[in-house]
């Protein structure tokens, strides 16, 4: 239930994001970065509902406080003539991508075991 309360969340925010005004050139590496933190976010989200540990605290504050950070991150960096939005990217997209894989797995592990069991009762059924 709740992974297609996250699916919907994801749809209904690209939709409005299709149907809103252009973001300035200024502020758009900060919307990318908040982006990309709030996807590793909802990665994060899915694997956890996955391994049955989701916790609707923990992921709204992930969700919120890795984008604010992120977008801290790129505004000091731009301060300091730095680009320290990187570092966060790259952990970002590395959170992203593990998770990913957890929920890879996961899919298909289940997969199988269903094909297996599918099997089984096929071969329960000639006997």
């Amino acid at each position: 239930m709740i992974l297609i309360a996250i699916v919907i969340g994801c749809i209904l925010g690209a939709v409005i994001g299709i149907y809103t005004p252009m973001v300035p050139y200024t502020y758009s590496g900060y919307l990318a970065i908040a982006i990309i933190a709030a996807l590793d976010s909802v990665f994060g989200g899915i694997s956890a509902t996955l391994k049955k540990q989701f916790d609707l605290k923990i992921f709204v504050s992930g969700f919120f406080g890795n984008a604010i950070l992120s977008i801290l991150l790129t505004y000091l960096g731009q301060k300091l003539n730095v680009d320290i939005y990187l570092a966060a990217i790259v952990v970002f997209v590395g959170r992203m991508f593990n998770n990913l894989a957890i929920i890879r797995r996961y899919y298909i592990e289940k997969w199988t075991n269903n094909k297996k069991n599918k099997e089984q009762q096929n071969l329960n059924k000639n006997d």
